[in-house]
């Protein structure tokens, strides 16, 4: 069997066991190619150079039970390998953390390029904040795109930041990321340029639908409360005093634009673009925030 008979056998598998995508792929050929590559040691890019060659008795089990692993756990198949990708970056992850996807890493990626934030920003943006970082993607991402700038990194979870720290060091950016256990902004008393956060933010009716891979998730770094917005609230509330004069705050909401539209009505945002459409990140600048928290 050729590696590529080997990986289209085991997406027939994926696929008819019905498993759930969106931790790094969204579909089961993707899925599987990922799975049976890393159980070979081979990287990622090299399907298509090795795509007709045998794979001997051994390496065929070794990837069959690896992606049987898969359907019977139903874990994302970042914890399995325990490394996934954003914008080409890659990080460790396992279960204290969310498998790393945040959108607002299309905007950061492009740094002084073209990148849709670099409207909102000037030579002046020297503070950064990933407020709820996680597994510290976005700050990775951040420090990478824009070389000039310090990153403060902040979660509540000691868990999280133990992941993020692993990181850190890996891209060797600990002289310009600093992590900060808080609740938001409770252990922060400075004042940032740019402030990212990808919150907790899936509504309770979402919450309990939710497949079995995204339940193998840390609940903390996912439910926002019952119209997803509970954290949302704290931040919009908090934000403008820990923002300089001309800072920007962009902020990931997912599929909840309904809801958030309901509970912010008087708040003036831009919503970005990215891959998944206008409705998923917006950006709202401190002067908007302090108008609309105005009695």
């Amino acid at each position: 069997m050729t590696l590529i008979a080997l990986i289209t056998a085991q997406s027939a598998r994926l696929k008819q066991a019905g498993v759930s995508f969106g931790h790094g792929t969204t579909n089961a050929f993707d899925e599987a190619a990922w799975l049976v590559l890393w159980s070979l040691g081979m990287p990622l890019d090299e399907l298509e150079s090795h795509a007709k060659r045998e794979m001997s008795d051994e390496e065929r089990a070794r990837a069959e039970a690896l992606v049987t692993e898969r359907i019977a756990t139903r874990r994302p198949a970042a914890y399995l390998t325990g490394e996934a990708w954003l914008q080409n970056v890659p990080f460790y992850v396992d279960e204290r953390t969310l498998v790393p996807r945040s959108f607002i890493a299309e905007l950061l990626a492009d740094g002084e390029g073209e990148g849709t934030l670099d409207a909102w920003l000037s030579e002046r943006t020297l503070r950064v904040l990933d407020l709820c970082t996680g597994n510290g993607s976005l700050a990775v991402i951040a420090a990478m795109a824009y070389p000039e700038i310090s990153v403060d990194a902040c979660d509540l979870s000691a868990d999280a930041l133990a992941v993020a720290r692993i990181n850190v060091d890996r891209h060797q950016l600990a002289q310009r990321i600093t992590l900060v256990q808080s609740d938001l902004f409770a252990a922060l008393p400075g004042r940032y340029d740019l402030i990212v956060c990808n919150p907790p933010y899936v509504n309770a009716a979402s919450m309990a639908a939710l497949p079995a891979e995204y339940r193998a998730e840390p609940a903390l770094a996912l439910a926002g409360g019952e119209d997803g917005m509970d954290l949302v609230r704290r931040i919009l509330a908090d934000a403008p005093a820990h923002m300089n004069d001309e800072a920007v705050l962009v902020l990931e909401i997912g599929n909840e634009r309904r809801h958030f539209e309901h509970a912010f009505r008087r708040l003036e945002v831009a919503w970005l673009e990215t891959s998944a459409g206008d409705d998923q990140v917006l950006l709202v600048t401190r002067d908007a925030l302090t108008r609309w928290n105005r009695p």
